[in-house]
């Protein structure tokens, strides 16, 4: 899911556009056009997507604009959880009464890039692009956060975030993205990324991190190092035996360096001997990441 405004589509930067453009007012309206027309492509921020056609990259026969669905661009509450449009955009998850629910994932959205491109991309955009360094993704994961689906028909299912990153379900034919089901912790959550030469912006390393003390757990995602986040979970595990969660959540220096190292030796493998240095490289920005979340998780 990602919007675009509709003269872009014609205009000489956009040789490969689509011909047709539908723009319904619904969920039910957009998912009865994609079910109408298999080769149409959702468009709602149009971050990623115009920049494939630009680029030659991908040419959709028809394109089915998501940003006049005012149902999807905002949130509500719904039993200790936000239900959160995929429409949202990353300026609009930026702001503080934002923050103030989520804080990591308002964070990830103030780190999302300049602000035409935080004006223009949404979270389902984000999701369904699903690129590595997408920055919403590692919060998501971390969150464990549930895909509401609208169908053809009116049918509704629901999906881990994980399980669409992964590949392990996918979108099917006439199916959207409606909302992002997100718990309400109430406890200190962070988000934190490295970039490098890769873009304006674009994380070589982030990482999602979230304190849940009412199962006395401790939820990381690492971003932006291989094609979907991953969790460390033995290391959430093995950290969050030795907190106290009945005092004042602190962890020794050593602690927080050996979950990091932990952390980075899970996600980034040796891939044989001797080790490259981008690997080493690459796992020491991943220790620093997830040490200095989990230190701010437990100080704030």
């Amino acid at each position: 899911m990602t919007t675009h405004a509709p003269h872009a589509l014609h205009s000489s930067q956009a040789p490969q556009a689509a011909q047709s453009v539908t723009l319904p007012a619904s969920l039910d309206e957009a998912v009865a056009a994609l079910a109408a027309m298999p080769a149409a492509v959702p468009v709602a921020g149009g971050t990623d997507l115009m920049a494939s056609v630009n680029a030659g990259l991908l040419r959709p026969a028809a394109l089915v604009g998501l940003g006049r669905i005012n149902e999807i661009r905002g949130w509500q509450y719904q039993d200790g959880h936000a239900l959160l449009g995929a429409g949202l955009t990353h300026a609009r998850m930026g702001r503080p009464d934002f923050a103030a629910l989520i804080p990591a994932l308002a964070a990830a959205a103030r780190a999302a890039g300049p602000p035409q491109i935080r004006n223009a991309g949404t979270l389902g955009g984000n999701i369904a692009t699903a690129a590595p360094t997408g920055d919403a993704l590692p919060v998501l994961a971390a969150l464990e956060a549930i895909l509401v689906i609208h169908g053809p028909g009116g049918s509704r299912r629901e999906i881990p975030v994980s399980h669409l990153l992964a590949g392990r379900e996918m979108l099917r034919p006439g199916e959207l993205i409606g909302f992002v089901r997100v718990p309400l912790l109430h406890a200190p959550q962070v988000f934190l990324k490295a970039t490098g030469r890769t873009g304006p912006g674009r994380a070589v390393a982030s990482v999602g991190l979230v304190l849940d003390p009412a199962r006395r757990g401790v939820r990381c995602a690492i971003g932006a190092v291989a094609p979907m986040p991953l969790r460390p979970l033995e290391a959430e595990q093995w950290v969050a035996s030795l907190i106290d969660w009945d005092g004042e959540r602190t962890l020794a220096p050593e602690a927080l360096e050996a979950f990091g190292e932990y952390v980075a030796a899970a996600c980034v493998p040796d891939q044989g001997e001797p080790v490259a240095p981008g690997v080493l490289h690459l796992r020491r920005t991943v220790a620093v990441l997830a040490r200095r979340a989990l230190g701010r998780a437990l100080t704030s």
